[in-house]
């Protein structure tokens, strides 16, 4: 029993860092723009077909797939922000939400036609033999992608904190009207904050596409997860966040061993209400505001 919960909670640790990059990129879109952003889960997807055809088609290691998939989905984010977004941003928030719904189902459709309904598998050269730790049993593949998601996380979250860019983006997601007037140049910000959103994004889906296989319908679920642990961590909080989706890939991975995979998809939902009951500013306690 102890060993069956330890391995479910290494696995949902896992799962959580990647839930984590889906969220932090509908954080940032929403947090700068204020647009939510229903094509989300369509660059998620995006990112895992890009890192399949980087190494069946284009010869490329499973490594550099993933940073071939980041910058494919963030070439797509820049002009779906030009193209989808920006022309709406004075109009009320619900045109640019619909604008993004109807890429999304642009995308969803594209993937389909191009690539057929059928799962993808992306080729990775790492061993599926088992490491045991104790009572965990772990394979290399697992190993790395966590490292990987972590590094990206941590690579954001630095980003913000430490670079001009990063500062940029949070003064004008703190207070819009004032960073305009402090020279903060917003068009450019859009741009970069939707290529980030959409990067992280597909990075996580080129992850996850290694372990359980790329198909065109595959961002539906994280991208209601990712909205989920949004208002859980906190709007503006990259730890909150963080904690919100670590504890949910824990809990699913608990619910999953112990009660039944067939629920585990409702453990986001279960969560997101307990915490809108018990603390409805959000794990981390701050909320991000605009001006």
């Amino acid at each position: 029993m102890l060993e069956l919960a330890l391995e479910q909670i290494v696995n949902g640790l896992l799962v959580g860092v990647i839930y984590t990059m889906m969220a932090l990129g509908l954080m940032v879109i929403l947090g700068i723009l204020n647009v939510i952003n229903m094509a989300q889960g369509e660059f998620y997807m995006l990112g895992g077909y890009m890192s399949f055809v980087a190494t069946a088609l284009l010869g490329l290691d499973y490594l550099s797939s993933i940073a071939f998939a980041m910058l494919a989905a963030a070439a797509v984010g820049i002009l779906v922000e030009r193209v989808a977004v920006r022309p709406f941003l004075a109009r009320p928030p619900y045109v640019a939400f619909l604008s993004t719904l109807a890429v999304s189902m642009i995308l969803s459709d594209g993937a389909q036609l191009i690539f057929t309904p059928d799962p993808q598998n992306i080729a990775t050269p790492f061993p599926l033999n088992p490491i045991v730790i104790g009572p965990i049993d772990l394979t290399v593949q697992n190993i790395v992608i966590f490292l990987i998601a972590s590094t990206i996380v941590a690579t954001f979250a630095a980003f913000l904190k430490y670079t001009r860019l990063g500062m940029a983006v949070r003064a004008l997601a703190k207070d819009h009207d004032v960073a305009l007037l402090m020279g903060i140049d917003a068009d450019r910000i859009h741009t970069l904050t939707f290529a980030i959103g959409a990067a992280l994004a597909g990075a996580a889906g080129a992850l996850v596409g290694a372990m359980f296989g790329v198909y065109p319908s595959m961002g539906e679920l994280p991208l209601l997860k990712g909205f989920s642990l949004v208002i859980m961590g906190g709007l503006g909080s990259v730890g909150g966040v963080l904690a919100a989706g670590l504890t949910l890939g824990v809990a699913e991975g608990l619910t999953a061993g112990f009660i039944s995979s067939d629920l585990t998809n409702l453990v986001a939902f279960v969560l997101l209400i307990a915490v809108l009951l018990l603390r409805p500013q959000g794990l981390s306690g701050r909320r991000l505001s605009r001006g």
